[in-house]
């Protein structure tokens, strides 16, 4: 609901504040008092196209805000979080026209795109006046407006669940097709390169293995030589080790008459006999690291040259030879049981499709019944709207071969204007006023449902006087029971049912060198006499005065 509406430097506003009531508010003020301006600027609040000759002469920018109080889980509330901008319950809608012609927007101080605002803005807002044409012309709101009148919006949800099922099933189903039509052109070849990479086996990450094991191999076969050299020198035939021991145990027997000369050097003789022998244990472990079996190293090149040739032949490398091995034995068993798989799927795609279809007939039958309700509610209003000959119709076309996430059905609103003339599409057929008249009666009677919360009605009594005004003003009171109503007016039966008046002046500012547009609030004393000025005109008169106060007692 449209709590506060804030308008700065637009056009003849400098600053304007009015805060709104529930139920019907009415505005009304003499032509040319700014009530079109008014407008414009709130429609550009909800994201109405810029126009740079909004912004008032002299300034550089010009502002509207929109407040509204929004109940949890309204649609609007919806379009937020799929932007991923935060509710506060308050819904703050601004937009900022600058005077070279661009324009920005915000919800609730966050910057946002022009479109998201207006659909926001539509989800919150419907503006209707005698060319206003955004509720009625997409024949997808008249289908979404019969589905509220009856109360459908569980039936239609189960139907676009069945719709997606519907869809992933034939998704499965074709991909699942197109796979066997596809291993089917290739199955000679597929058979072959399945086997021979079963045979093959390749394992993820064998290459590097197979490399590094073959150059440690073929690095020790190098060094072997020198290792078996310098092994056979230290503790082969010609080790010293033999001789150094056999020195020593003479130098031993000698040394118990001369201790003091011997000891030194046998210790010495003693280490260095040590040292050989430690050498040659490292040299023989070395020995026995680098010792292989030589047709290992064969079988590892072998292997190597393997997979390569695989890997040149089916032009992937060869750590991908084993994804592509699953590849091809998955697409073997696609051939030989994919007819099996086949036949599942397009069963389930049947029953997928027979549960759509059914629930589609189903809400097809129901929308079809409720076009008939809908069409005699409707009527019932139109004779008192001076529209008795007219006759309101609901177009449901039924098509079983252009399903859709809603069913099977297109609605559109029809009209006959006068008996014996040709039925239309509403908009091509009624004039400005009936199409005015005929979009109140299917608002009382829709009511709360499949509307958004703030109505606004651009002039809709405009040509029509005495009896068909008071219905007017009376089916807007009735509507303002349910959602916020607002209503420009020339007519005093209409201003009569206000529950809020609002007035529309121009002040001459700076000794008349400007002018400014006002909105005030109208008390009791001032509102009869301002639907006295609207029932005389110019001149107001005691019996204009007595007549808008039997208006007022008669709507209160």
């Amino acid at each position: 609901m449209l709590a506060r509406l804030s308008i700065r430097d637009i056009v003849l506003i400098e600053r304007l504040d009015i805060e709104f009531a529930t139920g019907l508010a009415v505005l009304t003020g003499e032509t040319g008092a700014g009530k079109s301006i008014l407008l414009d600027a709130f429609a550009l609040a909800l994201g109405g196209r810029g126009d740079a000759g909004l912004v008032r002469h002299g300034v550089e920018q010009g502002q509207v805000t929109a407040v509204f109080d929004v109940p949890k889980n309204h649609p609007a509330t919806k379009i937020l979080a799929e932007n991923g901008l935060d509710d506060t319950g308050e819904m703050i809608l601004r937009r900022v026209q600058l005077a070279d012609g661009r324009t920005r927007a915000f919800i609730n101080d966050q910057s946002i795109s022009v479109q998201t605002l207006k659909a926001v803005g539509a989800a919150l807002v419907e503006i209707h006046g005698q060319h206003d044409e955004r509720a009625l012309v997409d024949a997808a709101t008249h289908r979404r407006l019969l589905d509220a009148f009856a109360g459908l919006e569980k039936d239609v949800a189960a139907v676009e669940s069945l719709w997606d099922a519907r869809r992933t099933a034939n998704t499965a189903l074709e991909e699942h097709r197109a796979g066997m039509e596809r291993a089917a052109r290739e199955a000679d070849y597929l058979r072959h390169a399945s086997a021979e990479l079963k045979q093959l086996a390749p394992k993820d990450g064998e290459e590097t293995s197979l490399a590094n094991r073959r150059t440690t191999m073929m690095q020790g076969e190098k060094i072997a030589s020198d290792l078996r050299e310098a092994q056979e020198a230290v503790g082969g035939h010609h080790s010293p080790v033999s001789t150094l021991s056999a020195a020593v145990r003479r130098l031993e027997r000698r040394g118990v008459n001369s201790p003091a000369l011997v000891e030194p050097a046998v210790k010495a003789i003693d280490m260095a006999i040590n040292a050989l022998e430690e050498a040659d244990q490292h040299l023989q472990a070395a020995l026995a690291a680098t010792d292989f079996d030589p047709t290992e190293l064969e079988r590892i090149e072998e292997r190597l040259f393997a997979l390569r040739a695989a890997s040149r032949k089916y032009s992937t490398p060869v750590d991908g030879l084993a994804a592509l091995a699953a590849k091809y034995a998955a697409d073997v068993v696609l051939i030989d049981a994919g007819a099996s798989r086949l036949k599942k799927l397009e069963q389930a795609a049947i029953e997928a499709d027979s549960r759509y279809a059914a629930a589609a007939k189903k809400l097809s039958l129901v929308r079809q019944k409720s076009a008939e309700k809908l069409n005699k509610a409707v009527n019932a209003e139109l004779a008192p709207l001076k529209l008795e000959r007219a006759k309101f119709m609901t177009q449901v076309a039924t098509d079983e071969a252009a399903p859709g996430p809603q069913g099977f059905d297109r609605v559109e609103f029809w009209v006959q204007t006068n008996p014996g003339t040709k039925p239309g599409p509403m908009m091509k057929v009624a004039s400005g006023g009936e199409l005015s008249r005929f979009l109140l009666a299917l608002k009382v009677v829709l009511s709360d449902r499949g509307s958004a919360p703030t109505l606004v009605f651009d002039e809709i009594d405009t040509g029509v006087g005495g009896a068909v005004a008071d219905a007017i003003g009376g089916r807007l009171a009735r509507l303002a029971g349910k959602v916020q109503v607002m209503a420009v007016t020339h007519a005093p039966q209409v201003a009569a049912r206000a529950d809020q008046h609002l007035l529309i002046s121009k002040d001459a500012l700076d000794k008349g060198k400007r002018v400014a547009t006002r909105v005030n609030a109208l008390a009791a004393d001032h509102r009869r006499e301002e639907i006295a000025r609207m029932l005389a005109g110019a001149e107001i008169t005691a019996e204009a005065r007595a007549a808008a106060e039997r208006l007022l007692k008669a709507a209160s």
